[in-house]
Formats: C-alpha cells, sequence, structure tokens
C-alpha cells in the first residue's frame, strides 16, 4: 500500500511516520510540504501521488487562538477534510481523519459515546466537527477518530508546557472541574496502525467512527499533580499546584466540563485497548531523558 501521510511533524503525525511503515511505503508531508490553505496543492497532491490510504494528522489546535482566526480554523479543520474526502472517493483511495472530543459540549455527566449528539462550545470544536460532517457525506471510504487531551515529549503541549512552568515557577493555578483522558500520541499512532492492519481487506467498505482515548479520567489538575510527581523522581523541582475553578481561569474559547471518551466500540470491534493514562505516562516518563 502507499500511505499519503499528513501532518507528519505533528505530536500524532510524528509517531505515525514510524508505526505506518510496516504496512507500505510511507509518504509523509508537513505543512511546508503541503499548505492544507491551498484547496488546489491538496486536489494535486493527491492526484499525482495516487495514495491507497490518506491518513490527516494534519489540524489548527489553537483552540483559544482560533476565536480570533474562524476561517482559518474552518479552512484546515472544515474545508480540507471535505477536499481530502471528494479526491479519495474519485481516486478510490481511503481516508482516516482525525477529530477531537471538543465537538462534545461537556454536560453529559458520563462518558461519551459515537452515537451522542455533537455539540461544541467553541470555534475549535465547531471546525473539527464540520470536517468530520464533510468527510461522513462524501463517498470515500474512511474512519473518523475521535481523540483528545493529546500530549507527547515534543512540542507545545499540557506535559510540556507544566514542566516548564514548575521550572519557572513555586506555585502553579490548575483547572480542576475539566474531566478528559491524557492520551499518549505514541499510543493513537500504535492503534490506528493496527486498526488499519485489521481493516486491510474491508477498507473499501468501511464508512465508521471510532473513539480512541486512554483509559481512566482525571482533571487537569489530576493530570498535572502526576506530571510532576514523576518530575520529582528525576529531582526536578516540584512547584505546588493549586486547584481552581473553571471561573477562576478565563480563557477566549470556552471549555467543555467532561469530554472523556467512551471506547467500548473500539474495543468490542477491534480488540484495541489503550492503557490508563496514568500508565501510559509512566511509559513516557522511563522513556524521557528531558525529565
Amino acid at each position: 500500500m502507499k500511505i499519503l501521510l499528513l501532518g507528519k511533524n505533528g505530536q500524532i503525525g510524528w509517531e505515525l511516520q514510524r508505526t505506518l511503515a510496516p504496512l507500505g511505503e510511507v509518504i509523509a508531508l508537513g505543512r511546508q510540504e503541503l499548505d492544507l490553505l491551498d484547496q488546489g496543492a491538496i486536489r494535486k497532491t493527491i492526484r499525482s501521488r495516487r495514495p491507497s490510504i490518506v491518513v490527516n494528522a494534519a489540524a489548527y489546535t489553537a483552540v483559544d487562538k482560533a476565536e480570533e482566526e474562524p476561517d482559518l480554523a474552518m479552512a484546515v479543520n472544515g474545508i480540507a477534510p471535505a477536499i481530502l474526502a471528494e479526491e479519495c472517493s474519485l481516486l478510490g483511495a481511503f481516508l482516516l481523519h482525525y477529530s477531537t472530543d471538543y465537538v462534545f459540549d461537556g454536560s453529559k455527566s458520563k462518558a461519551y459515546t459515537e452515537e451522542d449528539r455533537p455539540n461544541p462550545l467553541n470555534i475549535y470544536g465547531k471546525s473539527k466537527l464540520a470536517g468530520e460532517q464533510a468527510v461522513a457525506e462524501k463517498e470515500a471510504a474512511h474512519l473518523l477518530i475521535r481523540t483528545g487531551w493529546v500530549y507527547s515529549q515534543y512540542g507545545k503541549n499540557f506535559l510540556n508546557t507544566i514542566l516548564r512552568l514548575a521550572a519557572e515557577k513555586k506555585e502553579l493555578t490548575i483547572v480542576n472541574d475539566q474531566y478528559g483522558a491524557p492520551t499518549w500520541s505514541r499510543m493513537i499512532a500504535e492503534a490506528t496502525a493496527l486498526l488499519l492492519a485489521k481493516s486491510t481487506g474491508n477498507l473499501a467498505q468501511t464508512r465508521d467512527i471510532y473513539h480512541l482515548s486512554a483509559a481512566g479520567k482525571t482533571s487537569w489538575f489530576g493530570f498535572a499533580k502526576k506530571i510532576l510527581s514523576l518530575a520529582a523522581d528525576h529531582d526536578l523541582q516540584a512547584a505546588k499546584v493549586v486547584p481552581i475553578s473553571s471561573l477562576e481561569y478565563k480563557t477566549r474559547a470556552a471549555r467543555p466540563a467532561n469530554t472523556v471518551l467512551d471506547n467500548t466500540k473500539i474495543n468490542d470491534n477491534y480488540g484495541l485497548f489503550l492503557p490508563s493514562w496514568q500508565d501510559s505516562l509512566d511509559l513516557v516518563n522511563e522513556q524521557s531523558t528531558g525529565w
């Protein structure tokens, strides 16, 4: 198979370059090679490369900034996936596209299933939902994968932000009333490769959506506490962490209170089970020399 991977420098895309390699030839492109704002370039790339599978790990992910740049967020997260789906349909290629837990409004007390109605609170979530809907409406065979609270050792994410702030400040105030499941990008990439490998004979008939996240749940405060407890194991100064409410931490974009995802469907259909968020973070810590 020839696999076209978009977003190679993102948290998930960086890991996918390795995990997808056993499945076939991987053509990995970043923003410099393909600007998703250029609709003509998207079409030209698909038509010239002629992949069997397109994996779109590229996205506009600046949640607060999206409130100021709604058109840009929609272009990358909503319009570009629609074009990818159109071109995949014409080519007979398969499209795997990532979406987010932020398509939900957080009002549900339990974990969200794939059947729950999306109702995003912010521009980022609305743009990602638009991408989901566009892909689902096209004729291309596809899989939509929702995940959330993604982190890795690389790039800009909550893990690295907490480690940086802990080195700069003696006390951190962290929101304690928003809940989700911190999910390591490597786990997402490895599960994606397994999912594609298990689906090889049925890709042409596949049109579905799955939730994929670490097991368990925590708040941002709980996540920060776990990060800093591991940092202390490396003799790094562990800052004091103080819990605060969302009302005390103002952001441009509204955040949902609960975006825990129910993984039952992918567990049952593919036998894919991600470790708990705590165990995953322990693995990151063991493999990292930077803490």
